[in-house]
């Protein structure tokens, strides 16, 4: 009997399952050791809130590059939506009002993008940098730079509050993540995703809707950044429109780290979660650190460009393989 041929290590199948998952173990011990701050309980909870905000973008920016797409508005949606659900809140003093007028908008900025990707055929990037640049005029021009304050204890609970020990904002990501999971592994929409990011050409030879794939990803897109923006508003106390400046570099950088492709068509959630941790000790690490915002951009925008290498090498070593 012949003896089975031994499989070569293919470093692209080997990063892909446990890449990230190592990445976050070294960093998190490196980290532990040089800051011996980094482990307090306190800590700890301040990572997890703070990682919220990158996770919810995250998951927008996840069906979009599964998409073969990109959404560069995504912070911009979020400071629009979250301050005009703050001044909804102040002026009104409804809750409910208040979280339904930043989802609306959210919806109709993602709607607005997915028009024109669609109908139009204009490149992801430039519509979302359109909608990017709509979104912040539209704000500024109605606030007039002023932030809103002194927003309420039920809304800052979704931002501040706690069940039990665990912060509500923690609870609130971890149902929108289970709702994204879901779409992504269990409907029709969620495998056409995968589909038309893999070979668009052949998805709409299959009888996939292309079009309504791309629109619905970019509404969710901009839903995830509506969300995003309520849990930032209320952390904060505050409406603020020029907030989360560069918040979807973080995003995308969580999501291409966990082993969603550019090129689209690949993708998981769970380690699109580790991604946004990733992101999210870094960033806390480098303020107990105490380095300054200037050079944390720097550091923070030569992950994005590392995060793209590093997919470009796992994408080349598995074709090799």
């Amino acid at each position: 009997m012949a003896k089975a041929e031994k499989k070569e290590f293919n470093f692209g199948e080997f990063y892909s399952k446990y890449g990230i998952f190592l990445i976050f173990i070294l960093m998190f011990i490196i980290f532990a050791v040089v800051n011996h701050n980094f482990l307090s309980g306190m800590n700890i909870r301040n990572i997890l809130r703070q990682v919220v905000v990158i996770t919810l973008l995250a998951c927008g920016e996840q069906f979009m590059i599964i998409c073969g797409m990109i959404d560069l508005g995504a912070s911009r949606v979020l400071a629009c939506a979250g301050t005009l659900s703050a001044y909804c809140m102040l002026t009104t003093h409804n809750l409910f009002l208040a979280i339904l007028v930043a989802l609306f908008t959210g919806l109709c900025f993602g709607a607005f993008a997915g028009f024109f990707i669609t109908k139009f055929d204009i490149p992801p990037f430039i519509a979302t940098l359109a909608t990017m640049m709509v979104a912040e005029g539209f704000i500024m021009t109605f606030t007039g730079g002023q932030n809103y304050s002194n927003l309420g204890d039920a809304y800052t609970f979704i931002g501040q509050g706690y069940i039990g020990i665990i912060p509500f904002p923690v609870i609130l990501m971890i149902i929108i993540l289970l709702i994204t999971y879901y779409i992504l592994s269990w409907t029709p929409i969620g495998r056409g995703m995968y589909a038309v990011g893999g070979n668009q050409n052949a998805a709409k030879a299959s009888g996939i809707n292309v079009s309504m794939v791309k629109f619905f990803a970019a509404v969710y897109s901009g839903l995830m950044s509506a969300a995003a923006g309520i849990v930032l508003m209320a952390r904060m106390n505050s409406g603020q429109p020029a907030a989360a400046l560069t918040y979807e570099m973080d995003a995308i950088a969580a999501v291409v780290m966990g082993g969603t492709s550019m090129a689209g068509g690949t993708g998981t959630v769970v380690n699109t979660i580790i991604g946004s941790l990733i992101i999210g000790i870094i960033r806390n690490f480098m303020n107990l650190q105490n380095i300054t915002a200037s050079l944390q951009k720097l550091v923070l925008g030569l992950l994005v460009l590392l995060a793209v290498i590093i997919d470009t090498v796992v994408r080349n070593a598995r074709t090799k393989g």
